[in-house]
Parts: structure tokens; sequence; C-alpha cells
């Protein structure tokens, strides 16, 4: 009787958890809704704008706060893992929050806005990495059952080669992806609050992120991601359903896509065919074709602008004109004169964004052509449809493979009860995140149609508040300019960024600002959530893996938690100092990750998991090959890196791909490596020959 008992007092207790769990979040979310609705009706009765922006900063990270403080724990199992007791479904949530970092909520209706068909292979590449997570690696590592990826690296390959090769990519790839989220919540939090710094307005939602991953590890993190994903999918659902009930009066934005999609093709072929717009693209090519000049004899050019600016100079003294302008003259000149080839060389970008914005539609694609150019076209149209598909298909895959190999994504799946539960928590992730995912196509198109509708042709001294708004928070964000000087916005007037399309959705389609501080407070949850999970990833990895099994391994539990706790608010800084440069747009620095992510980790998992031959000297020499292949390519391609490191000339792309896609080179490098060197190298020992039988077949396996 004894040992039947236990089995279901364990299924009692668990049932009652998640019972309990149930309770708690259906409360929290009702409580959610009810929050939203007070500020509608305080908004009607006259409530400022700046309150109800800084209440919905205020009230969803006092909530999380309150989480982290509950959950704080110094137990080892509870910290790394939230004592491996999280119901799939939760589990399902959380990693759907962990994953929706600022990139998905922020950026991917963005770049389906700007790239049109192209950008469908983000939602393509992202969902059917988790095709493989759940084939390939979830319920293997859920089995292996330690705290982190280095953690299985280092039990394969038999030492701790491997392990340190993990736990430098993890940090390199954590990195890299929360300072693209630290960047996302200084973005939200500064528009939110309408503080003028976005310094400060960064460091105030840096504190929100710390709170909880500080106080209580992966088991605060968890259950405030949970609260999180429940935020970030109301506030991403409730404006596209508003903006498709406002255009079309249906409810159900997926079921109108097409029908607008089509409206957007027509506003399209309107705005090429409109004289004004042409005017501003001939202004923009002529300017385009001046700087061209300057660069066909750059010396002569260069004396021409140094005569030009003292002139100005003079001319501004003469006229007592203000000191700033002065200042802002002299300091020009002096640049010129100190470094004659950055002028040269932002010359050459400023003519390359010029040739850009000369295209139709502000140099955006047709929002439904499939690729650029033609494939029954010229030479240079097959060669640039050519192009267009294989980046396509190159970005899927190395997404797919990126997303299968995110270290804090994959975490995730040790803190299940069982292996059944790793792959049922697999679907519940793909179920939560189609969520957003199918909703961000149709998103992009309502607020296309919205932009070529109702904004162009708007007089500029009508424009709406949001534009100057935004433009205060980053320059780059927006800005518009009467390029032809009538006095009414075309569409070849605007720059646009990506990275605020959701967060000014409402206002682009003139609803109430409480849709607005919605929307900013999903996004803040979807930033805070992914940055929680990566910042504890990457002081896991320090504390645990380097720290713990390489250099104190008698280290007590308690220690190596205070390490951890240590390391995470060091990491946290640095992230916060670099993302403070705004260096780069959101998506290019995750989509780099995803790279990083799928050389260095992708082959030696997959290949340690269903090959035994893999030994520790293949894995080592393949995930470093990889790595180093697609650092190697971002930083000889990507033009942001190649300033950061002096170099000139046009960048080499190989078969013409794009830097985002470098791990398309760097997974087959990794793979034939590992291969290659394990096979000329000793066979591993038997005991990791059956660790690996013990891990694909269950029945031989331990528990």
């Amino acid at each position: 009787m004894p040992a039947h008992r236990a089995p279901t007092a364990s299924r009692v207790a668990s049932t009652r958890f998640r019972s309990r769990l149930h309770g708690i979040y259906l409360g929290y979310a009702l409580c959610f809704v009810l929050f939203v609705l007070s500020l509608v009706v305080a908004e009607r009765w006259g409530m400022p704008k700046t309150w109800i922006g800084f209440l919905f900063l205020a009230a969803p990270v006092v909530i999380y706060a309150v989480i982290g403080i509950v959950s704080r724990t110094t137990n080892s199992v509870e910290y790394y893992v939230a004592g491996r007791r999280v119901p799939a479904m939760y589990n399902g949530m959380a990693t759907a929050a962990d994953w929706m970092s600022a990139a998905s909520f922020l950026g991917m209706a963005g770049t389906l806005y700007l790239s049109g068909y192209d950008g469908l292979a983000f939602v393509m590449g992202w969902t059917g990495g988790y095709v493989l997570v759940a084939l390939l690696l979830a319920p293997y590592l859920r089995k292996f059952g330690q705290y982190t990826i280095p953690d299985f690296l280092g039990a394969r390959y038999e030492g701790n080669l491997a392990r340190q090769i993990g736990v430098l990519a993890t940090v390199m790839v954590s990195f890299l992806y929360v300072v693209a989220q630290i960047y996302g919540v200084g973005l939200i939090t500064t528009r939110l609050t309408g503080i003028a710094s976005f310094e400060v307005g960064m460091f105030l939602g840096l504190g929100g992120i710390l709170v909880c991953s500080f106080l209580g590890g992966m088991r605060a993190v968890t259950w405030t991601q949970v609260a999180q994903y429940i935020v970030l999918i109301l506030a991403y659902l409730v404006p596209v359903i508003w903006l498709s009930i406002k255009q079309t009066g249906v409810p159900l934005p997926h079921a109108v896509y097409g029908q607008q999609l089509q409206q957007v093709t027509q506003a399209e072929e309107r705005l090429k065919a409109d004289p004004k717009e042409q005017q501003v693209i001939a202004a923009f090519r002529q300017r385009a074709d001046e700087l061209g000049a300057k660069l066909e004899d750059v010396p002569i050019a260069l004396a021409a602008e140094r005569a030009e600016m003292e002139r100005l100079i003079e001319s501004l003294k003469s006229v007592n004109a203000p000191q700033r302008q002065i200042q802002a003259a002299e300091r020009a000149l002096s640049h010129l004169l100190r470094d004659p080839a950055a002028t040269a060389e932002a010359w050459a970008r400023e003519r390359a964004e010029l040739q850009e914005r000369a295209r139709p539609l502000g140099g955006m694609p047709d929002h439904a052509k499939p690729f650029a150019g033609d494939p029954h076209g010229d030479p240079a149209e097959r060669q640039a449809y050519t192009d267009s598909r294989n980046n396509f298909l190159a970005l899927v895959l190395c997404l797919m493979m990126g997303t299968a190999a995110l270290p804090h994504v994959l975490t995730r799946y040790y803190t299940t009860p069982s292996v059944r539960e790793a792959r049922e928590s697999v679907v519940w992730s793909l179920f939560f995140i189609g969520l957003l995912y199918l909703t961000a196509p149709a998103l992009a198109v309502l607020v296309k149609f919205e932009v070529f509708t109702s904004l162009v042709g708007t007089p500029f001294d009508q424009l709406p508040a949001w534009i100057a708004n935004w433009a205060k928070v980053d320059p780059s964000l927006v800005s518009v300019v009467d390029v032809n000087h009538d006095g009414v916005l075309q569409l070849a007037e605007m720059k646009i960024g990506g990275d605020i399309i959701v967060l000014a959705t409402p206002e682009i389609a003139g609803l109430p600002y409480v849709v607005s501080g919605l929307v900013a407070a999903g996004g803040l949850a979807a930033a805070l959530s992914t940055a929680d999970g990566l910042l504890l990833t990457m002081a896991n990895a320090l504390s645990h893996d380097f720290y713990g099994r390489m250099i104190d391994p008698d280290a007590p539990t308690a220690r190596r938690v205070m390490i951890s706790k240590v390391l995470l608010l060091i990491v946290a800084l640095a992230a916060a100092f670099v993302a403070a440069r705004r260096a780069a747009d959101i998506l290019f620095l995750v989509t780099a990750a995803f790279s990083l992510a799928a050389s260095a980790f992708f082959p030696a998992l997959v290949l340690g998991i269903f090959w035994k031959r893999a030994n520790r000297w293949g894995a080592g020499a393949g995930m470093m090959a990889g790595l180093a292949v697609s650092v190697w390519y971002l930083a000889t391609t990507q033009p942001l890196l190649r300033d950061w490191l002096h170099l000139r000339g046009p960048a080499q792309l190989w078969w013409g791909i794009q830097p985002v896609s470098a791990g398309v080179f760097g997974v087959p490098v990794g793979l034939a490596v590992t291969v290659i060197v394990s096979l000329l190298t000793p066979r591993p020992s038997p005991q990791v020959e059956a660790f690996v039988d013990q891990l694909r077949y269950p029945r031989r396996g331990p528990g």
C-alpha cells in the first residue's frame, strides 16, 4: 500500500498546485482588465496623459516586483530551475514571454511593415524553430536534468573544454540579445513617462528587470514571466482588433488580412503614380547625384566644402547669429579638417540612404510582392530576384537553428516536472507564441493602410503630435521634412523606423491614449521578461559552470547563488552601458544573436544527442570554428561593425547573403569540423556512449 499512496499523494499535491495557479493568474488577468477599464474612464474624465503613462509603467512593474520578492530564494534547485515543478501550460506561457522579446513585440510588425513579404521569414523561422526544439532537444535536455546548457556540454563531452566554450558562447549570445531588450525598455519607459533623457528612462526600466531575477532566480523569473505574458498578449491583441473594427467592422484581423492587403496594394499603385511623390523622389535623386559627384574627386570636394563652411561661419558672425549656431558650424569645420576620410565615408553613407529614399514608396517594396527583382526580367532583375530569394531562405534556416540553440530558451525545459511535460510545454509555447506571430502580419497591413490613406496628404501644420513626440525620444525613429515645399506630407517625405510601428499604432489610428499606454506596458513586459531570462542565463553560466564547476567545485551552494546575483548585477549594468549608445536597431541585434547561437550550439547539441561518436575534441573544434565563421562574417559585412573596425571599401558578401544570416555559414562549418575531428580522434568513453543511450532510449535511461 505505501508504494501506491506516495504517487497518489504526489498527484493530489500537483493538482492542488495547478488549481491554485489557475485561480491566481485568472484573478490577475481580471484585475489587469479592470485596471485598464478604470483608466479608460479616468481619461474621459480628464486625467493627464503623463499620469496614465506613468500608471501603465508603475503598476505592472510593482506587481512584477511583488512576485519577485515573494519568490525570493537561495535554494539552488529553486534558483536555477524553479524547483522542476512548473506545469507544462505555465512553462509554455513563461517560455513564450521569455521568447517574445522586444524584437518580437516591437520589431516583428515593424519589419513586416517595412519589408512586406520578406518579413515573413521571421515568422516562419522563429515558429519553425520550435519544431526543432520539440523533436531534437527539449525532451533530451529535460531527461539530462541539470541546470544549464554548458552543464550538458560538460557531461556529454567529458570535461571542461566544451563547457568553457559553451560559457563563452552563452555570454556572447545572451549579452547581444539583452542589449536589444534594455534598449527597448529605455525606448518604452522614456515615451511612457515623458522623461527627457533616454538613459534615465532606460535605467528606470532596468530596476524592474533586476528586482525579479536578482531576488528569486528562475523561480521568480518563471512566475513573473507568466504574468508578463498575460499583459503583453492583451496589449498586442487589443489595438489590432480595435483597428480592424475601425477599418472593416470585423473584430477578427486575421479574417480581413487579405481584404486590407488588396487595399494596400491599390494604395501603393496610386502613390507610385502621384506627381507629388515623384517630385520628392526626384529631389532625393538629385541630392544623391550631387554627393556622387563629390565622391568622384574627394580632395576638390573637401576643399570646396571647407571654403563654404568658412564663408558660413563668417556670415553668421557678421549678423551676430546665436553663439550655438556659430559653435556648431565651427565644430563641423574642425571635424572636416581632422578626418577627411571619415567625411568621405559619411558622404557615401548619406548617398546610399538618399538613393534608397529615391525609390517609390519611400524605399519600401510592394507589400505583397514575394521577392525583389523579376525572375523573367533582364540579368540585373533576375540576379536581384535570386539574391532576395536566397536571403529569405537563409534567414528562415538561420532563425530556425538559432531558436533551437538559444540557451535562455532551452534552459526553460529543465523546469518541468517530467520529460513528457517538457514535450507538452513546447506545444503550449507554440500556441502562445502563435497568438502574436499570426497577428503581426495583419497588424502591419492595417497600419500601412492607415498611413497610406489617412496620414499621407496631411498638411504639415496639422500632423499628429505623435510624430514630434517620438522624434524627441530618438530622431532616428521618425522624421518628416517638406522636401518639395508644398506644405503637405508625402510618403517619401517621412522616414519611420520599424521599432516604433507597434508602439505608435494606437496614435497612428487615432485610438484613445489608454490604448497607447496599454501597448507600451505590453512592450515593456516583453522586454523585461526576456531580459530577466537572459541576465539569469549569463549569471548562472558564469557562477555555476565557470566558477562552480571549474574554479571552485567544492564551493557551497549558497556561495554559488550569491555569486550569480552579483554577476547578474554586473552584466546588467554593462549591457545598459552598451544599450545607451543606441548603436544598432533591435532586430539586427537579435538576429545576430541567433546566428551566433546557431553556429556555436546547434551542431554540438544535436550531434551530442544523436551521434555517439562525437567527442570532446570534435565538439570543441566545431563550436569554435562555427562561432569564428559567424563572427568573422558579421564583422566584415555589417556596416556598423565595419565602421567600428575601420574597414573601408564595399563589403564582400558570400553568395549575396546578408550579415544577419551569418549562421547559415557557421552551422555547416561547425557540423563538418565536429564530424571530421571526431573521426580523427579517439572515440568517447563507454560511459559517455551509455549516457547518450540513456538520453535517447527511455527504457534504458534512469528515471
